[in-house]
């Protein structure tokens, strides 16, 4: 792809979705917009753009295309024995009610899981503070649905949990209306939208992965000041926080960084 090009594709991009192409990898994004025009049928982007301009549903594909989602309930059971075992007891200690955002929550199996966690070291009667945000509305649609989900979707999901928590329906699966009733979700753009702040945890996995690195290097900055003292930031399986000292973390486990202070 020639420069003027992407630059024609990223003007074109940001006017029609409000997406900056600016922050993400160049090559890997351009990899993902040439296999994106292969698929629309057209034979460039100008008249793939000229065609798309009015059509609201072509232009929720292209946005849809972009925030890339890939995620399932569980996902990466190490980490989340992990989180169950010492991470999330550690800050229940001296905080009985948490804060917890899910940042980039995609179709929200990822704060479902959470609460889920919770609901099993808490009880259901203990209600915490779920965030789940995204960029991509069509993918928070069908997290505040509470599905469907895929059995793909579920396989990591404990029997217990899905006998409590999930209903079954024509090969679907779905969250109950009480699980779906623990999570706030929101429509956030990462890279422009203030952070809520005090938070205990924060999960941002396989989300900072795209960016630049000046772009990484300034959400990781922003994590860090919305985490209180002690908080935990828990990223990607194969994510390093760069400069993870100097920002005032420390390792908490694979995945895991502890922010400076109090727990």
């Amino acid at each position: 792809m020639q420069v003027e090009e992407y630059n024609l594709i990223k003007r074109e991009v940001l006017t029609l979705t409000g997406i900056d192409l600016n922050f993400y990898k160049d090559a890997q994004m351009q990899r993902r917009l040439n296999t994106f025009l292969l698929r629309s049928k057209h034979d460039s982007w100008q008249n793939y753009f000229r065609a798309i301009r009015t059509d609201s549903a072509e232009l929720r594909k292209l946005k849809d295309y972009l925030t890339i989602n890939v995620s399932s309930f569980f996902r990466d059971t190490e980490k989340y024995k992990t989180l169950k075992e010492k991470v999330l007891p550690e800050l229940l200690d001296g905080h009985p009610r948490l804060r917890v955002w899910s940042a980039g929550c995609s179709r929200g199996q990822e704060p479902y899981s959470i609460a889920m966690l919770l609901a099993e070291l808490t009880g259901d009667f203990r209600r915490h503070y779920i965030l789940a945000t995204d960029l991509d509305r069509s993918a928070l649609d069908i997290a505040q649905a509470g599905g469907p989900y895929t059995d793909d979707d579920v396989a990591h999901v404990a029997p217990a949990f899905r006998q409590q928590y999930f209903l079954t329906r024509d090969g679907k699966h779905w969250v109950s209306n009480d699980l779906k009733r623990r999570i706030t979700f929101r429509q956030q753009n990462l890279l422009a939208d203030r952070f809520e702040t005090n938070f205990d945890l924060i999960i941002c996995r396989n989300v900072v992965i795209y960016f630049t690195a000046p772009v990484k290097d300034k959400l990781y900055q922003d994590f860090y000041r919305a985490l209180r003292p002690g908080g935990v930031l828990f990223v990607g399986g194969t994510e390093i926080v760069p400069k993870a000292t100097t920002l005032g973390f420390r390792p908490a486990g694979i995945s895991f960084y502890r922010r400076n202070g109090k727990i």
